[in-house]
């Protein structure tokens, strides 16, 4: 059981970590310049080797990171799905169709696979041809969606719903719904390097070692 995730300190700094919320362990981290796909698979391998036998990744729901785990059951953190909503429909969208495709999503957590995926059918056909609207320029040579933010908000919850009733379609494999595990310790090295911002990077290093392996 494997729950991967990675935060920034500032501009081109943060880390990769992974953790066992089973054995309550950091497994593996990594420091980081930007966030890759690449970056998931070194810590698979790097498990692997030693060992490991991972049996479900949590992920944030990164491009390309489901893909990494494609042979692994995987669930996608409903924390981060809830943030990407929010940053699509804000907390008080205006629009009658973004209120209730913010309704739907916020029944994630006391819902199962089928009645979510069929909350989400009705609503789209409901919305279909309002989502089809387009914007055209003065012009009339271009355009755009109008309502694109809604778009993109649907298309994320289309796209991970296969990931996001993992940790139900699995229970036997107990997998947590979120990577929440890892909040705690990303919250106090932010807290320590924020106060600490003259570390040499060796210094920086030390510290993150000793509190992700206490």
């Amino acid at each position: 059981m494997a729950v991967a995730d990675a935060t920034f300190f500032g501009r081109g700094y943060g880390i990769l970590v992974v953790r066992c919320p089973r054995l309550k362990h950091n497994l593996y981290f990594h420091e980081l310049t930007t966030e890759k796909p690449e970056d998931y698979l070194r810590a698979r391998s790097f498990l692997e080797q030693r060992g490991f036998v991972i049996e479900a990744v949590v992920v944030d729901g990164k491009r390309g990171l489901f893909n990494v785990f494609r042979d692994i059951p995987t669930q996608m953190c409903h924390f981060h799905q809830m943030a990407i909503m929010r940053r699509y429909l804000t907390s008080r969208p205006q629009l009658e169709a973004g209120k209730e495709l913010r309704a739907i999503a916020f029944t994630l957590t006391i819902s199962n696979e089928k009645s979510f995926t069929d909350l989400l059918t009705v609503w789209h056909e409901k919305w279909k041809y309002f989502l089809k609207e387009k914007t055209h320029s003065l012009d009339s040579k271009h355009w755009q969606y109008t309502h694109k933010r809604i778009r993109s908000a649907y298309r994320s919850l289309k796209t991970n719903l296969p990931y996001l009733f993992t940790y139900q379609n699995y229970s036997y494999l107990k997998i947590p719904n979120t990577t929440n595990s890892l909040d705690g310790f990303f919250n106090k090295l932010k807290s320590l390097l924020n106060i600490h911002r003259g570390l040499s990077p060796k210094r920086r290093l030390k510290l993150i070692r000793e509190i992700l392996f206490p």
